[in-house]
């Protein structure tokens, strides 16, 4: 059974998607606030975290950043902050997806479905993908530069996987956010452009370049 961390410090909210969510199948433990909830992280294991922002003590984004430090666990920001900026924030903390108050509750099933889904499916496969001075392990689901291991959100590290499956391909932001979100955005769609500047930056080799005016790609790697 998966477990689910619910981080909400409305209580009528928090019951929803605890009593929602436990009907769908899942294992939900809830936390009241920012810190409540890094104390309970430190504490157990999840296989995804639903984060409010804008809570007592410590604000979702805070949250998200410690999180980041030490777990690639998927984490789905739920908040009323609608604005652009706030929603890129939620991005450029690492967070795998940000889903806007009010919402409904079936679609945010179908988002962890989705999430958890692509989570699955890459701990199941097998093998290495080699680029460079780059090694990708789909199995244990990590990525190393110069043989040091570097720590990518579930989101980076799938977009990173399809660049290296299809080199020399060029993806346009929406070809990526319909590979890798696998379910209709309605959101910004420079959020891709986000998750790659990150990439880039945690990689330390601009390995992604830019095709002007398209999209994205990995040159084909000369092996001669």
């Amino acid at each position: 059974m998966k477990r689910i961390l619910v981080v909400e410090d409305e209580k009528d909210i928090q019951n929803i998607i605890k009593a929602f969510l436990e009907n769908a199948g899942y294992k939900v433990e809830t936390a009241d606030d920012g810190l409540d909830g890094i104390n309970i992280i430190q504490k157990n294991k999840f296989d995804l975290i639903l984060l409010d922002i804008m809570m007592p003590k410590i604000d979702g984004f805070v949250v998200c950043e410690m999180i980041r430090k030490n777990s690639n666990v998927p984490i789905i920001i739920l908040t009323a902050l609608t604005d652009e900026e706030s929603q890129l924030k939620g991005f450029d903390k690492l967070a795998d997806d940000y889903i806007t108050k009010p919402f409904s509750m079936p679609i945010v099933l179908k988002h962890i479905e989705a999430i958890l889904r692509r989570t699955d499916n890459s701990k199941e496969s097998v093998g290495i993908l080699k680029y460079k001075n780059m090694v990708l392990n789909i199995e244990n689901y990590e990525v190393f530069v110069d043989n040091k291991k570097i720590p990518l959100t579930y989101r980076e590290y799938e977009i990173l996987k399809l660049f290296l499956e299809n080199q020399g391909k060029v993806f346009t932001r929406d070809n990526i956010l319909n590979s890798i979100w696998s379910y209709d955005y309605y959101g910004d769609d420079k959020i891709v452009n986000t998750h790659i500047k990150n990439i880039r930056k945690k990689l330390g080799y601009d390995y992604i370049e830019t095709v002007r005016g398209v999209g994205y790609r990995i040159v084909k790697e000369d092996k001669k």
